[in-house]
């Protein structure tokens, strides 16, 4: 480093040709073919040259080269390392604007990227969404790394009394984020102020106390006479109710339900694996009683394929909601659509001679262990629909006086 420096003046740098150039010290100016032209400071350690890149011509100028080319010199003179100290101060920069990122900001991106591909399917990838923008919202603008116990307190308090569950899978949703933070390098490596175990166990009831237990059901030997007030009501929610009710199916299934995946020939109601709880294909037989719904709610729209079975007022998917509201108007709303799958099992298992592995298949339940789920490639369709077919004629059969089809208020302006 002791050869003559300055050699180079700014008309030069502008007009040299492709090669390497340089102007003593250490400081270099690369121009590639392409006459592309970037300032390099170079040095020799241990028998080896390094190199730092110091920047291109068209934002770096010569006497700006000069000067930190000069100061990596001396750092270089004093034993240290300008690469080593460029990557640490990167690294510090790094560390400074992920702890200062607003929880939102964070979170979104985090989810987007690692949770969401793996969820099965939309209405999943929409509750954590609603989660994190809803129940999260006075998070949102908090930097990550600030993110304390009180903060996390003042989201669950709340509704920790009345909506537990939900508040249950808040405080999940937030922890597995806070984790994220930390290996992402957004927190310090600190405990994470959402975790249960040993920190909110003791600030917050546990859980279990305050949950009701299974979804309220409604005693099987009820439901015939629900179900003949259900088919009085010339309404899409009852038609909806009805069909969940004589398919034992879960409410979301059905409502999500396309005319594509109702095969009126085979009676067959086939449940994509895409909005299904375990992500398997399910074919649900359909009932005498099941297809006289589906004539019922058919003119709505015509049975286009990608039409919904059961749509809402403006033919977008129904709400569960819907049937909420329906169950109260008729007296029921102690009880959940949910709990009619367990008024069907209960109604199998006492009043029927059916098998459990029947029973529980037309439920979409695994029976079983892996080893016997393996070897069992069927799914017992025939025998399901026989069992559903005594589950109708209980709930009183498809003879039944009814009025005139179904006809929506919106596909009846449209």
């Amino acid at each position: 480093m002791n050869r003559g420096i300055h050699r180079l003046v700014d008309r030069q740098v502008r007009t040299l040709g492709p090669g390497r150039h340089a102007d003593g010290g250490g400081l270099y100016l690369i121009v590639e073919p392409s006459l592309s032209r970037r300032w390099s400071f170079m040095w020799t350690k241990a028998g080896k040259r390094r190199e730092l890149g110091l920047g291109g011509l068209a934002k770096v100028s010569l006497v700006t080269a000069r000067r930190w080319a000069a100061e990596a010199a001396e750092r270089v003179g004093a034993g240290g390392d300008p690469i080593a100290d460029r990557v640490a101060a990167q690294a510090a920069e790094r560390q400074l604007a992920a702890e200062v990122q607003p929880f939102g900001e964070f979170a979104d991106a985090w989810f987007e990227t690692a949770v969401a591909p793996g969820l099965r399917n939309e209405k999943h990838r929409e509750t954590w969404r609603a989660t994190l923008k809803t129940y999260c919202a006075p998070l949102r603008g908090k930097a990550t790394a600030s993110i304390d116990t009180t903060d996390v307190l003042s989201i669950l308090r709340p509704i920790w009394n009345t909506k537990t569950e939900t508040a249950s899978r808040i405080r999940g949703r937030i922890e597995r984020v806070l984790d994220a933070a930390t290996v992402m390098g957004a927190r310090s490596d600190k405990a994470n102020p959402a975790r249960w175990r040993g920190h909110l166990d003791q600030l917050l009831p546990r859980p279990r106390k305050l949950k009701r237990g299974h979804h309220p059901a409604m005693d099987w030997k009820e439901v015939p006479a629900f179900v003949a007030r259900l088919r009085e009501r010339d309404a899409v929610t009852a038609r909806a109710l009805e069909f969940i009710i004589l398919t034992a199916a879960r409410a979301g299934e059905a409502l999500g339900a396309r005319w594509a995946e109702i095969d009126l020939t085979a009676a067959v109601w086939t449940v994509p694996a895409s909005r299904m709880k375990r992500g398997r294909e399910h074919r649900v037989p359909l009932t005498l009683a099941a297809m006289a719904v589906l004539e019922a709610v058919r003119p709505l729209t015509g049975g286009e394929q990608t039409a919904l079975v059961f749509p809402g007022q403006t033919l977008r998917p129904m709400g569960p909601e819907a049937l909420e509201m329906l169950r109260r108007r008729m007296g029921a709303g102690d009880y959940t659509t949910h709990g009619f799958r367990s008024s069907f099992r209960d109604w199998a298992g006492e009043a029927t001679q059916a098998p459990r592995e029947i029973a529980e298949a037309c439920l979409a339940h695994e029976v079983g262990n892996s080893v016997e789920r393996a070897y069992r490639r069927g799914d017992a369709l025939e025998k399901r629909r026989l069992l559903l077919e005594q589950w109708a004629s209980y709930c009183g059969g498809s003879q039944v006086q009814r009025p005139e089809p179904v006809v929506h208020k919106a596909a009846a302006n449209a």
